[in-house]
């Protein structure tokens, strides 16, 4: 069964289909190897593919150069309240922000040794009108005996002369009577005016002087804003300058104008006062506020980017422009100098020109010097020919 014969016919069997397989696997391989040399091979002239995005073409616009400075809001119609008179403080009745009228007590200095000389003096006037009255009847008696040839003229003359002494000390002592009883209501301060009552700085118990500042009463309604600017602007500051108040959120408050420009730096502080008057007639700002006020020095033109196209890497500031070299527009990145904000702009003091293409989408992506398909904000139409086109 299993002889010669059939040993090499079953050996044939099995090396013919051997060798065939071997020759197709070698055909196979070189046509494999054949197409992929051919379409591996680098394509003469080929690029990156040129990534789309939107530009802007840089605009110039008039920049306002404007300064902000820390200011302060007071009362156009302030009055700064002070003792008459030296003493203790016994009672205080208002609080700061209390809206008071003319005349209202706002605090009461002891009035006890006041009130005491006036007692004093009311007695004294009392003695002296009695001893005037006495005057007056010996005086009446007198031009009775005169009269009857009883005393001689001298001793009338004597009687007219005490008389009238004793008048005068009278009326001497209703003007001091007078005078004391003045004083007394200067123990009770009150309002001069009819306004809100500002910072109260005394405690009851103290004792004040003459010079003790004691609160102050502002009319509501008109205000006026204290700015201190420094004396490196003092030269540029001058009368009608325009001001806007702004809140700490950057919120416009109000727009004004510098009314009043001091003529002397302050040593302390090497600033200068200039107020402008701030309208309130709808009460929104109160007395003592701090506000932001926005000095515009002047306007001069030049160029703007978008907010949303700049970035900021380590404090500098850096935007995507697209420049074109005939074949193809590429990405750079520029350092800016940025000024104050415009809108939604940024002012650029430095670092583009009007004309510049700025890139304002896709910027995450880009690298400098990556090729870009330009695409003109509102414009709907692709960017110049050969701008990073590639097949």
């Amino acid at each position: 069964m299993f002889g010669p014969s059939r040993y090499r016919f079953a050996k044939n069997v099995v090396q013919i289909p051997y060798q065939a397989s071997l020759l197709l696997l070698a055909v196979v391989s070189l046509s494999v190897s054949g197409c992929g040399d051919k379409n591996s091979a680098p394509q003469p002239g080929a690029a990156p593919q040129a990534m789309p995005v939107q530009v802007q073409v840089a605009a110039t616009e008039k920049i306002p150069d404007t300064t902000e400075y820390l200011s302060q809001l007071k009362s156009r119609h302030s009055a700064i309240i002070n003792p008459q008179v030296e003493g203790q403080i016994t009672k205080i009745f208002v609080k700061s922000g209390d809206r008071v009228t003319t005349g209202q007590v706002l605090l009461e200095i002891d009035p006890l040794k006041q009130q005491a000389t006036v007692s004093g003096q009311e007695a004294s006037r009392a003695a002296a009108e009695a001893s005037m009255q006495l005057a007056k009847t010996n005086l009446d008696r007198a031009k009775r005996l005169y009269e009857a040839g009883v005393i001689p003229k001298q001793d009338l003359d004597n009687a007219q002369a005490s008389y009238a002494s004793s008048a005068e000390q009278v009326k001497a002592l209703k003007e001091q009577v007078n005078q004391e009883r003045v004083q007394l209501n200067y123990y009770r301060v009150s309002a001069p005016m009819s306004g809100i009552v500002g910072d109260i700085p005394v405690r009851m118990g103290d004792r004040v002087m003459v010079t003790t500042l004691l609160t102050t009463v502002d009319e509501p309604g008109a205000l006026e804003t204290y700015i201190y600017v420094p004396a490196d602007r003092a030269k540029d500051l001058k009368p009608g300058l325009p001001v806007k108040l702004l809140d700490v959120a950057g919120q416009a408050l109000a727009d004004t104008k510098i009314s009043f420009v001091s003529p002397q730096v302050d040593l302390d502080t090497q600033t200068v006062l200039a107020k402008a008057p701030v309208p309130n007639s709808r009460a929104t700002l109160r007395m003592s506020q701090q506000v932001r006020a926005q000095i515009t020095w002047g306007v001069h033109e030049g160029p703007v980017i978008p907010i949303l196209a700049v970035s900021r890497i380590n404090g500098q500031f850096f935007a995507f422009v697209a420049t074109s070299d005939g074949k193809g527009a590429t990405a750079h990145q520029k350092i800016l100098k940025l000024g104050d904000t415009v809108g939604n702009n940024y002012a650029v003091l430095d670092g583009l020109k009007a004309g510049d293409h700025i890139i304002i989408s896709g910027t995450q992506f880009l690298q400098d010097g990556f090729p870009v398909a330009e695409q003109i904000q509102g414009a709907g139409a692709a960017s110049p020919p050969g701008a990073g086109a590639s097949h």
